[in-house]
């Protein structure tokens, strides 16, 4: 499965993610591109968008982008607050659809 870490996501967490293909916005020359056309960037090459941005779904259409969207929720951004999420990120990422955001986590 091909996962993109948003850009707002601690890079490192994509070691934590094998044996998945991760890249993140940076890597893909994609830094500072706005949600919308992030997602039609990310839709034509990988499965899943993975962020902590949680207005992403209001911001945007999901169900009209080819791509399933993780939002991680935790207390921060770092990698200390996002690694003991990954056990649900990886059982979950199978069961991912298209269109469809999933949360995974909570803020306290």
């Amino acid at each position: 499965m091909k996962l993109l870490l948003d850009e707002c996501v601690d890079r490192r967490l994509a070691g934590e993610l094998a044996p998945h293909e991760v890249k993140t916005v940076p890597d893909m020359g994609w830094s500072g591109i706005r949600n919308g056309d992030l997602l039609v960037l990310a839709e034509a090459a990988f499965d899943v968008f993975i962020t902590v941005d949680r207005n992403l779904s209001f911001q945007q259409n999901l169900p009209g982008f080819n791509i399933a969207v993780l939002v991680l929720q935790a207390p921060s951004n770092r990698l200390a607050d996002l690694r003991p999420l990954i056990p649900e990120v990886l059982s979950t990422l199978p069961t991912l659809v298209k269109g469809v955001l999933e949360l995974i986590g909570r803020t306290t």
